[in-house]
């Protein structure tokens, strides 16, 4: 398990170590599969307090994505597939948002109000593009170049979870899958899923692209030619680990077939 480290600002040199933003677990992993986890952690770093918020806010689905890291660490298991999660909420930065993007630090996600994201000065949103989104994607940016150039990976797939009500509107559906210009490996994945006819399998649904929400596959895979798939699956089915243990061993085989098959 390897960590990538934010820079430490002039005030912490000299005091403690800076904390990780960046965890790369399976690091030889042999499938050419790069499963990425944006919003894998809710944890705010001692500098940002709670935020303002309470407890219940900073457990919600507004600070993480419930359920994702331990698919996606089921899934590196399975496939024997690097795994490159965040350790930081997405509540400091969204590390799957351009850091030019409005919401990249929201200040009110959905119909929750982050007093500690309110009026943030241009010097503080720059530091938390250092020191969080900097340091995140040059650990992955690093890791795809190292990999890609020795032939090991051709596809980057981000893990992620949804809320089952969104706004008072209730999603319909059990998992969703969203791709961009290589459709390839999304159309693969959902015609496996389909042969359960109780699935509801969204395509680009609950998001698409047009909601910018394909940031760090744009970047670190379209860019590179690499194929890419973005996984959406309901956080109510993945918030137990035999939840999640039993989406990992629905998708692991299909991604498998699919990839082999690109």
């Amino acid at each position: 398990m390897v960590h990538a480290r934010r820079t430490a600002t002039e005030g912490e040199r000299g005091g403690s170590a800076a904390e990780p933003v960046a965890c790369l677990e399976n690091r030889q992993g042999r499938s050419p599969i790069l499963l990425i986890c944006e919003h894998a952690s809710n944890h705010l770093p001692e500098r940002y307090g709670t935020l303002d918020l309470g407890q219940a806010e900073r457990e919600s689905h507004i600070a993480w994505d419930p359920g994702a890291l331990g698919v996606a660490r089921l899934l590196s298991r399975d496939l024997d597939a690097p795994l490159i999660h965040a350790t930081v909420s997405r509540l400091v930065l969204d590390l799957n948002r351009d850091p030019s993007a409005p919401d990249s630090i929201t200040a009110l996600s959905e119909a929750t109000t982050i007093p500690g994201n309110a009026d943030l000065s241009p010097d503080e949103r720059a530091r938390r593009v250092a020191e969080v989104y900097d340091a995140f994607h040059r650990a992955v940016d690093d890791y795809v170049e190292a990999r890609k150039a020795a032939g090991h990976v051709t596809t980057v797939v981000s893990v992620h979870s949804f809320t089952p009500i969104y706004r008072g509107v209730p999603r319909p559906w059990q998992i969703g899958l969203i791709f961009d210009k290589d459709e390839r490996l999304a159309r693969r994945v959902a015609s496996g899923l389909r042969r359960d006819a109780a699935l509801n399998v969204g395509m680009n649904e609950p998001y698409s692209p047009a909601d910018r929400v394909f940031h760090t596959l744009e970047r670190h895979a379209e860019r590179r030619g690499l194929a890419s798939l973005m996984i959406e699956i309901r956080n109510d089915l993945i918030r137990t680990q035999d939840g999640q243990a039993s989406w990992a061993s629905r998708l692991a085989p299909l991604m498998r077939e699919g990839v082999q098959r690109l």
